[in-house]
Formats: structure tokens, C-alpha cells, sequence
């Protein structure tokens, strides 16, 4: 990816200022010889000015994500004011189409990063990425759920002592910013080693499409492009309704029994010790156990499977806000 003279080359497609580009981003067809087709949605107005990135899909069966990003694409938000907006709504494709989080190698796409020309299948999609589309990228947003039926709120995710990125999840405004290390060979740390801005939004579960938090996705990312004077007259900004918590520090809870788990509390809540978060019951009745906050905190995170064994985590709590 190259951009000269104001000229955007994208696996040897020139993009004009004021052209609308659909490239194949491809690396294998299916083992039926079926080719898979991985779009990339590029937009660029007359003007010059930033180049954004829009990913989703990294998982395959992260399907809330794709959503966002699709609204993005339908609603013409990716239609820049000034400068250049790339969208990809579904990296894994081979994981989308079965709904699985991995590749068909087995792999975790999100731990293969920067990925190698003749490794593995995921391997070499992380290659490709990082090697024609993000060089020319000013910043990115990637939008991930939580999985193993565990229900992520609404949070942007990103690493300490960064005053870009602090900035940019503010404006972002999602309810929560989590600080998290970048964990190696992950997307976001291999951005973050090529001086790529990433926000990471993480919300709701894997296998579901959620309004809610797709509502947050959509509003974050108009508020980013307006920050950077990027978003077209036709989109509207809506201010947040809560002020975004920073969370320094969390914990999970985990579960003392193996049963029959409900939730009791909202997401998003703020909890006091001792408060009841839910219940751990047998099909016999003869278990009727509460689980009670170990700490104050939010939860940012719970566990929505109907069965948990003893161990499993089922809440994610805040145990130290950035003052």
C-alpha cells in the first residue's frame, strides 16, 4: 500500500481522490477450489486528510462486529468529508462462513500477527494485511465480542502512557476504556510496533448481533471521524449518555461451584462487595448457592452460559478506576 502524490495503491489498484474502490482481498480459495472473496470498501473524497481503517471479523464467529462495521457501510459513513476511509468488514472470512473463531488451520488469526509470506493460512492473511493495507494507515478501529458465550459491555480497549490513543478513546466515548497490555502477536501489537493508532472496541458475544452495542460501535466511530474532521454532512453525532469510565485494573470472578448459573446483575453495573451477582444451582434442587462481588467495582463482563463448572470465570469487575 502506497501513497503518492496523493495517489492511493492498494494491492495494485489505483484509487483517485474522489473514487470509490471495492478491491478482492485474497489469499485461498475454499479446498473445493471455490474462490473466497474478501472485499475491501475503499472511499476517498476530493480533499486530502487522514486514512482510517475499519476492521472487523478477525474471529469468525464475531459476528457483532461485522454488523458495525456493515452499518458503517450502508448508512454512507465511510464516505469521508476529506481524506480516505478503508473499510473490511470480515477478515476471517474462512471463519465467518462456519462460524468459528479460528481458521481452518487451526490457528487464532489474532495470534499470528505480523504473520509470514509462507506460513500457515492465517499466518499469511495477517501478512498481507500488515504488509499492503496498514503501512498508509493513520488509524484504525477493530471491532471484536466477547467469547465463549461470555457478554462483553461496551468498552475500548487500549494500552497506558499513550496520550493518542488516551485522546482518541475519549473522544470515541465508548461507557467504558479498559487499559490493557498489547498481547504478542496480536493485531493491536503489531500496529502499535509500526506506530499505528488503534482503538479496539470490544462488545457483546460472539454469535449474536446485539442493537445496543452495535449502536455504541456506530456512534464511536462518527464521533472519531468527526474528531478528524472526516465525517460527511449527511451523519449525525450523538453525545454520549454516560461519561466514560476509565479502568486502570479488573479481575475476574470465578465460579466455586460447578451447576446451573444465572446472572442476576445488569451489565454494566456498579456492584458493592457482598452484593448478590448471581446464583449457582443443581438440576436437583438441592444447590441453591449465591455469587456475591468479591470487590466493588463494574461489571464489565458476564458469563451468559447456562452451564458453568467450578473455576470458570463469570464477571469481569473493575478493582481500580484512573482518577
Amino acid at each position: 500500500m502506497t501513497l503518492v502524490n496523493n495517489i492511493l495503491t492498494i494491492l495494485d489498484t489505483k484509487i483517485y481522490p474522489g473514487e470509490s474502490k471495492e478491491i478482492d482481498f485474497d489469499v485461498a480459495n475454499l479446498h473445493t477450489s471455490s474462490p473466497v472473496n474478501v472485499p475491501i470498501i475503499i472511499e476517498r473524497a476530493k480533499k486530502p486528510g487522514p486514512i482510517v481503517l475499519f476492521t472487523a471479523g478477525i474471529h469468525g464467529d464475531e459476528v457483532n462486529g461485522v454488523e458495525i462495521v456493515r452499518q458503517l457501510i450502508a448508512s454512507g459513513i465511510n464516505k469521508p468529508k476529506i481524506g480516505t476511509i478503508i473499510c473490511i468488514p470480515v477478515i476471517n472470512v474462512f471463519g465467518f462462513i462456519n462460524l468459528k473463531r479460528e481458521f481452518p488451520d487451526g490457528r487464532d488469526l489474532n495470534r499470528v500477527f505480523p504473520g509470514t509470506v509462507d506460513g500457515s493460512l492465517a499466518s499469511r492473511v495477517a501478512h498481507k494485511l500488515m504488509h499492503d493495507i496498514v503501512p498508509c494507515v493513520d488509524c484504525i478501529i477493530d471491532f471484536h465480542t466477547g467469547g465463549s458465550g461470555r457478554f462483553n459491555a461496551p468498552q475500548i480497549r487500549i494500552s497506558k502512557e499513550n496520550r493518542h490513543l488516551n485522546e482518541l478513546a475519549k473522544v470515541f466515548a465508548a461507557p467504558f476504556v479498559l487499559y490493557s497490555k498489547n498481547l504478542n502477536k496480536s493485531f493491536r501489537n503489531s500496529c502499535y510496533k509500526l506506530g499505528k493508532a488503534m482503538l479496539l472496541f470490544e462488545g457483546g458475544k460472539s454469535f449474536h448481533i446485539d442493537e445496543s452495542i452495535t449502536t455504541h460501535g456506530v456512534n464511536g466511530a462518527k464521533r472519531v471521524l468527526k474528531h478528524l474532521g472526516m465525517l460527511n454532512s449527511q451523519s449525525k453525532v450523538t453525545k454520549p449518555k454516560t461519561d466514560t469510565v476509565f479502568i486502570n485494573e479488573s479481575r475476574w470472578q470465578r465460579a466455586s461451584f460447578s451447576g446451573m448459573f444465572r446472572a442476576t446483575i445488569p451489565i454494566s453495573s456498579h456492584v458493592k462487595k457482598g452484593d448478590v451477582l448471581g446464583y449457582i444451582t443443581d438440576p436437583y434442587g438441592k444447590l441453591n448457592q449465591a455469587v456475591k462481588a468479591q470487590n466493588s467495582g463494574y461489571i464489565i463482563n458476564v458469563n451468559e452460559s447456562p452451564i458453568v463448572y467450578q473455576g470458570d470465570a463469570l464477571f469481569h469487575v473493575s478493582t481500580k478506576l484512573k482518577r
